[in-house]
C-alpha cells in the first residue's frame, strides 16, 4: 500500500526529474485520477488525454510546485486532475459573446450599429493586447469565459490574492486604455 508520505516522495523525486518516481507515481495514482477526470468528461478518450497532459505537467515542471504541509499530495493530484477537466469542458464552450458581438447584435441593428459593435471589440482587443500576456489571459478567463479566480490561479501557479491583484490592476489598465 502506498503511503501518504511515500506519494510525497515520488512527487518531490519527480521534480528532480527521476523517471523510476514518475513510473511509480502514475503507478500509484493514475487510476484515482483518470476516475475524477472521467467522472467530469463523461468521455474515456478526452479523460486519457487530460490524464496524459497532467502528468505531462508534473513532469515538464510541476510537480516543483507541491508544497508540503498545504494538501495532501493525493489532494494536490486531485486537484490538478479536476481543474484540467474543468478547462477542457470550457474550451468546448462557443465562443464568448463579446467576440460575437455583430452575430448576436439585437435584431433590427443596421450597418452603422453593427460597425461600432465590431470598433469597441476591436478597442477592447488592442486594449487587451497592452497588457502583459498573463494578465490578458487571466481577463479574457475571468469576464470572458467564466473561469473562477481560484481556478485561474491554479492555471498561472500563483496565490489567489495576487491573482485579484492581478484581474483588479488589469481591469484599471483597460479602463484607463479605452478611456484615451
Amino acid at each position: 500500500m502506498t503511503t501518504r508520505q511515500d506519494i510525497e516522495d515520488m512527487i518531490f523525486r519527480v521534480a528532480l526529474q527521476d523517471r523510476s518516481a514518475f513510473e511509480a507515481l502514475y503507478s500509484a495514482t493514475s487510476a484515482k485520477l483518470f476516475g475524477i477526470i472521467l467522472r467530469v468528461l463523461k468521455d474515456r478518450a478526452a479523460a486519457e488525454e487530460v490524464l496524459q497532459e497532467v502528468y505531462l505537467r508534473l513532469w515538464q515542471g510541476g510537480a516543483e510546485t507541491f508544497a508540503t504541509g498545504k494538501a495532501s499530495p493525493i489532494s494536490w493530484l486531485a486537484t490538478i486532475a479536476r481543474n484540467r477537466s474543468i478547462d477542457r469542458l470550457r474550451k468546448k464552450r462557443p465562443s464568448s459573446p463579446l467576440e460575437d458581438a455583430p452575430e448576436i447584435a439585437e435584431p433590427g441593428l443596421g450597418p452603422e450599429g453593427l460597425a461600432i459593435a465590431a470598433s469597441e471589440r476591436a478597442q477592447i482587443n488592442g486594449c487587451l493586447d497592452e497588457l502583459n500576456p498573463d494578465r490578458a489571459a487571466a481577463v479574457r478567463g475571468a469576464y470572458l469565459d467564466g473561469d473562477t479566480y481560484a481556478d485561474l490561479a491554479a492555471r498561472f501557479d500563483v496565490p489567489l490574492n495576487t491573482m485579484r491583484t492581478w484581474l483588479r490592476r488589469s481591469l484599471i489598465s483597460l479602463k484607463d486604455c479605452l478611456s484615451k
